[in-house]
């Protein structure tokens, strides 16, 4: 009988501690946000670091390699359809939209992550992108995925190749 006590208590302290690592946790991230800071290099299309939570069109390893966007009409068309089509993606917001460069933040319905996409429109008629999440380590393909739809969408108005 005392066996089954000792381990009755076990279970109790276990689920105890766990609750209270919870409610740590939770609170710890309603107060400090999933977000993260915004990154300081923002407009300079900084390389991806090691971990696969980005992709980029100038990184050439497979993991965070990806192919730009090209395009055959203005600029200044592609740039509104490009707007258009992120707009209606669940989640994002501009930051900037300049004459060569675009900035949105994507923040996940969930947890309230945030990835940052960047848009750097070339004069040869290519789009040199970056999508990468601000905090954690894996993104499961989320901004490869996100970056490939984005392609699909502009692609199906003509203005892209």
């Amino acid at each position: 009988m005392r066996g089954l006590m000792d381990t009755a208590k076990r279970i109790y302290l276990s689920f105890s501690n766990l609750f209270i690592f919870f409610l740590f946790f939770t609170s710890t991230m309603a107060l400090a946000g999933c977000g993260g800071s915004l990154p300081a290099s923002i407009g300079e299309f900084a390389p991806c670091p090691s971990s696969p939570h980005c992709v980029s069109t100038k990184s050439s390893d497979s993991e965070h390699g990806i192919q730009p966007l090209t395009y055959s009409v203005a600029k200044e068309i592609v740039k509104q359809h490009l707007l258009n089509i992120v707009q209606k993606m669940p989640g994002a917001v501009v930051r900037k939209n300049q004459d060569n460069f675009m900035h949105f933040e994507f923040t996940s319905d969930l947890m309230g992550f945030v990835d940052d996409v960047e848009f750097y429109f070339e004069s040869d008629g290519k789009i040199d992108f970056r999508s990468s999440s601000r905090i954690g380590y894996d993104d499961f393909g989320t901004n490869r995925n996100r970056m490939e739809v984005i392609r699909k969408h502009l692609s199906t108005v003509s203005v892209a190749k």
